[in-house]
């Protein structure tokens, strides 16, 4: 059997000379019709930094896998960017971006019977989508991250995006003026490439490198560094050998690929996004995920980077000492990674990782495992009264969180953020910010708005914030999301009020409501679900069909 087991159904017999027809307008040749036809899925879009330069790198890919005797047909997905939705409703369609780029991508490979597919993304959900897509399929597939964007410059300071979205607090609060704050603004984002910190788009980039989806090495480089050519040429190599030897994504993403994903995350001090990302692959990969398994790894892996958003650095900064495959080689030599888990290059793990040096002198960005940055991970799963099925802690860049105060209850992300920048949020509040939900946002939107307003006005250690939402990778603090069940389908958040006493503790992983069960079920029979805002399109068939954010929030 040729290599074109799928494309065959589009390309070979009298039967289809109009198919062929159509494809020889796009450039195939007699002698390609046997050749596998491979979809190279690109993000690239002029909307956001983080995929302007996609086209570029596909265009690129097409040459080399040319070259590999394989057919190459582009075509785009699309992305809907965190940093320009963030804090009004475009950021509802942020996840559901997610589901809709893997049932893309799912409907033009299917749509054209193509053998094999490349994706390149960029923006936070084309990461995932893209890898949802090549699971849910299972056809010969590689993964390419397009790589961080560099750090800008403040007065010989380093900023990124969310450096701009601080600024917004601190200006609020007197403490920088109009001048500094319009200066950070237009130094944050000085070109192509994903958010520069460790956020969720380099956790999830990083998480796909050490699934063995990427190649090694790929996900740290810098979007703007010459060596990505070279990362893209060993990816189509990649993919040409996976389509030789029939390696598909569900051969490489098996429970143990998870186990290493999480635990690269966790060392490098990660987004909580990771955990409903990764549930929601797993379940397209068909591996048994739970979100109480994040725990032990949260347990027993310590932060080994100093990275933002509570650390100092960014990805290129990683990359110059040695990036995500020495941090990778750290954990292997520690027993803490499955070295026998396949990779994309036909090798496992333990194989790519052979003669990856470790330099841990004269540089304080990687640390080693005698003295972390944190002796334990940045993510825990909390439950109690309040999140039977689970919430989300951050607790990147605090040793611990315990926290028990007032809740201030908000119905909506606006509400919360305008109470902040007015003053009237004090020290030892909760905020409670709900119907930000899967369900009843709908879409789930991230509160970087409103954590980065508590950051800037200097009570990140003062207030927590409780939320169904979700948080970017960039928001750091006393911050708990995802918590299930929200309060659209009648979850406990959706039953505070004002005054009622919320505990966080990152110890015995509570998070609770100082209410008695008596008078919970009091206020649940006097509770009725919100009205959404949506009756018809995609927001509405979402909020119809999407999952708890315990299961990942999927839609499939």
């Amino acid at each position: 059997m040729g290599l074109n087991k799928h494309s065959k159904n589009m390309t070979q017999g009298i039967e289809r000379t109009a198919n062929r027809a159509m494809l020889r307008a796009v450039g195939f040749k007699d002698e390609d019709f046997k050749k596998p036809i491979i979809g190279v899925a690109s993000a690239g879009s002029d909307v956001t930094p983080c995929n302007i330069h996609l086209d570029d790198f596909a265009l690129e890919v097409k040459k080399f896998l040319k070259a590999s005797n394989l057919m190459p047909l582009k075509f785009n997905t699309f992305v809907v960017t965190d940093g320009e939705a963030m804090g009004h409703e475009g950021m509802k369609c942020s996840l559901i971006s997610r589901d809709t780029i893997a049932d893309v991508i799912e409907l033009v490979i299917r749509g054209h019977q193509m053998d094999g597919i490349f994706g390149i993304g960029g923006c936070d959900k084309t990461i995932p989508g893209t890898v949802m897509a090549m699971a849910r399929l299972n056809l010969p597939s590689v993964f390419m991250y397009g790589g961080t964007i560099r750090a800008g410059n403040h007065n010989g300071k380093k900023v990124d995006i969310v450096s701009a979205f601080e600024a917004v607090g601190a200006y609020s609060a007197g403490k920088i003026t109009e001048k500094e704050r319009h200066e950070i603004e237009c130094s944050a984002c000085p070109g192509p490439g994903a958010c520069g910190g460790m956020y969720t788009a380099n956790t999830m980039a990083s998480a796909m490198e050490a699934m063995g989806m990427a190649v090694p090495g790929s996900c740290s480089v810098p979007a703007e560094d010459p060596k990505i050519v070279d990362k893209l040429k060993e990816a189509s190599d990649a993919l040409a050998l996976c389509i030789e030897k029939d390696i598909k994504p569900r051969d490489i993403m098996t429970k143990k690929a998870f186990e290493n994903a999480i635990r690269v995350v966790m060392a490098l001090g990660g987004s909580t996004n990771a955990v409903l990302h990764l549930l929601a692959l797993s379940r397209e990969a068909q591996v048994d995920l739970s979100i109480e398994e994040f725990n032990h790894f949260s347990d027993t892996t310590p932060i080994l980077t100093d990275m933002k958003p509570a650390g100092k650095y960014v990805m290129e900064d990683l990359y110059r000492v040695g990036g995500i495959q020495m941090v990778m080689k750290m954990l292997l030599d520690k027993g803490m990674l499955h070295g026998d888990a396949l990779t994309v290059t036909g090798k496992t793990i333990a194989e790519n990782l052979k003669g990856v040096k470790i330099g841990l002198d004269n540089q304080d960005i990687v640390y080693d495992f005698s003295s972390p940055v944190k002796k334990t991970g940045p993510i825990v799963i909390l439950k109690g009264n309040l999140a039977t099925e689970g919430a989300v802690l951050k607790t990147c860049g605090l040793s611990e969180v315990v926290h028990t105060g007032p809740a201030r209850v908000f119905e909506n992300e606006e509400m919360a953020l305008d109470a902040i920048l007015h003053g009237q949020i004090k020290k030892g509040d909760t905020v409670v910010i709900r119907h930000e939900g899967p369900k009843g946002g709908p879409g789930m939107r991230e509160m970087l708005a409103p954590t980065a307003a508590i950051a800037g006005a200097g009570l990140l250690h003062d207030v927590a914030l409780i939320t169904d939402g979700r948080f970017s990778g960039g928001s750091h603090g006393m911050v708990v999301g995802h918590i299930a069940p929200e309060a659209q389908v009648g979850g406990t958040i959706g039953l505070l009020r004002d005054g009622d006493m919320i505990t966080i503790n990152s110890h015995n992983k509570e998070l609770s409501v100082a209410l008695s069960n008596e008078e919970l079920e009091k206020r649940r029979a006097m509770w009725k679900p919100k009205e959404i805002d949506y009756t018809h399109g995609a927001l509405y068939k979402y909020s119809r069909l999407v999952s708890s954010a315990s299961k990942g929030a999927v839609t499939s």
